[in-house]
């Protein structure tokens, strides 16, 4: 892993940290339209989301990858 990818991923984690930390969650813990709350909403977008920038930063370039050579079976 190389040391940019390394700090992503520690930036994402705290970010991750600050998006479900008890103060913010309490601005989304509110009712809403007919009572309902938008705090299942944010944290499923929320949760998707570091899902996927984690999965996005993950995901090794073409660039990255180390060509194997080719083995023709016979």
């Amino acid at each position: 892993m190389t040391p940019r990818r390394h700090a992503r991923l520690l930036a994402l984690a705290g970010l991750a940290l600050l998006l479900f930390s008890p103060p913010l969650l309490l601005l989304f813990d509110r009712p809403a339209v007919y009572g309902l709350s938008w705090l299942p909403l944010y944290l499923f977008l929320a949760w998707a989301g570091v899902i996927g920038v984690a999965a996005w930063l993950l995901e090794r370039p073409d660039s990255e990858r180390r060509e194997e050579p080719r083995r023709h079976e016979k």
